[in-house]
């Protein structure tokens, strides 16, 4: 056996090790909420030998990587046909994302990519970038992907290679192989999350928006924005309300925005979102909950304060670090929810609850008080309650 077939032998056999792994829960005291996993589900590792290596002994004699793979992340997710999907953001170290599907036969291990890369149609003002899509499986009987589109700010001063402009990308699909590119949403402020709810809303389509005044700062706007819009074919924004605001002194004092779609239940469409704050470690994002009427999307009926998860122990360090972000769930028919979330924007891991865990955590967690004081007045009320059990 020559050097090259014993070193491509070996490579295929460390590949396959890492993808059928087990994954099991890691055993802590936890809060009840949720599961978290031993294991990442997706890390840059997982990403196809073929994609990555030329396989032919005479044009890469040394069996050298062509082209590497940065970081899998910020992946929606989708059940279909009975296997749990992920449309993966795939960041090359050329700085450029690509989606990819990865299959799951659990939800929790064995993440196979299928065999190419997502194609993605380009409209007449091609996209330098595209990344973290939401899947939205609509009533209307397509599948939409809603992924932000970036391109460089055209009104930059000359020798300002970083100044950029988001916008909302739309796609279709009826099997997540051939994908339809629908033009770009149309709204006066810049928008990077963009999600569509999963049934019409009076007739018409319905967006979670997040409006800012740049690219990085949300300026005066900000906030989880909720539009009607008549034809996602030429989708427009006219009227835009805020039904998730930022707050001085939160979890979400610079920036939040809606995670993936939400979950219809029997109280309330449960939603995950991200809540983003400075400290003087820089950025931190970690996930949190809310609850909205079923009739009234747009109202809100719960919100428990601070954070559902954060960054803990190895999440907190990679490309960038002390990040959580989601942008894609699933629940399943029995109630059980699959968390997908990408830890420093580099690898993708699942948690996993109910539906029940989640509504109750919401509606019986308290609000955020705003104030310390209110905080404390929290703690001892539930102090209280628990001295009348005399346990």
């Amino acid at each position: 056996m020559t050097d090259f077939k014993m070193a491509l032998e070996k490579l295929k056999a460390d590949h396959e090790r890492l993808i059928a792994r087990k994954n099991s829960p890691v055993e802590t005291a936890g809060n009840g909420i949720f599961e978290r996993y031993e294991h990442p589900v997706i890390t840059a590792a997982h990403v196809p030998l073929e994609w990555r290596y030329d396989l032919d002994p005479k044009t890469n004699p040394y069996l050298l990587e062509r082209i590497g793979v940065n970081a899998t992340l910020n992946a929606g997710a989708v059940k279909w046909q009975g296997k749990y999907l992920l449309v993966v953001r795939v960041e090359g170290y050329d700085r450029k994302s690509f989606f990819a599907v990865a299959e799951s036969p659990n939800g929790i291990d064995n993440f196979r990519f299928w065999d190419e890369p997502c194609t993605i149609p380009e409209t007449e003002n091609p996209d330098t970038n595209v990344y973290d899509m939401r899947l939205t499986v609509h009533e209307d009987g397509w599948i939409y992907g809603v992924f932000c589109s970036e391109r460089k700010d055209p009104a930059a001063p000359a020798g300002d290679l970083s100044s950029a402009v988001a916008a909302a990308g739309i796609v279709r699909t009826k099997d997540l192989k051939t994908w339809h590119r629908l033009p770009d949403l149309i709204s006066g402020s810049q928008q990077r999350n963009v999600v569509l709810h999963p049934e019409f809303v009076d007739g018409k389509y319905a967006l979670y928006t997040r409006p800012q005044e740049g690219f990085i700062e949300t300026g005066k706007g900000g906030g989880i924005g909720w539009a009607l819009v008549d034809d996602i074919s030429h989708a427009s924004v006219n009227e835009e309300i805020i039904i998730n605001h930022r707050n001085y002194h939160t979890i979400k004092e610079l920036k939040n925005g809606e995670g993936p779609h939400p979950i219809r239940t029997n109280q309330g469409w449960l939603h995950l979102a991200h809540g983003v704050r400075n400290c003087a470690a820089g950025l931190r994002y970690v996930l949190y909950l809310y609850l909205t009427d079923l009739q009234d999307p747009a109202k809100l009926l719960a919100e428990p304060a601070g954070y559902l998860m954060a960054p803990e122990g190895d999440e907190r360090t990679g490309d960038v670090s002390n990040v959580l972000f989601s942008n894609g769930w699933i629940a399943d028919e029995d109630g059980k929810v699959f968390i997908y979330y990408a830890s420093s924007d580099t690898r993708m891991h699942v948690a996993t609850s109910t539906v029940e865990k989640l509504l109750d955590y919401c509606l019986n967690t308290p609000a955020d008080g705003f104030r310390s004081a209110a905080s404390v007045a929290s703690v001892k009320a539930l102090i209280a309650k628990n001295k009348q059990l005399h346990l």
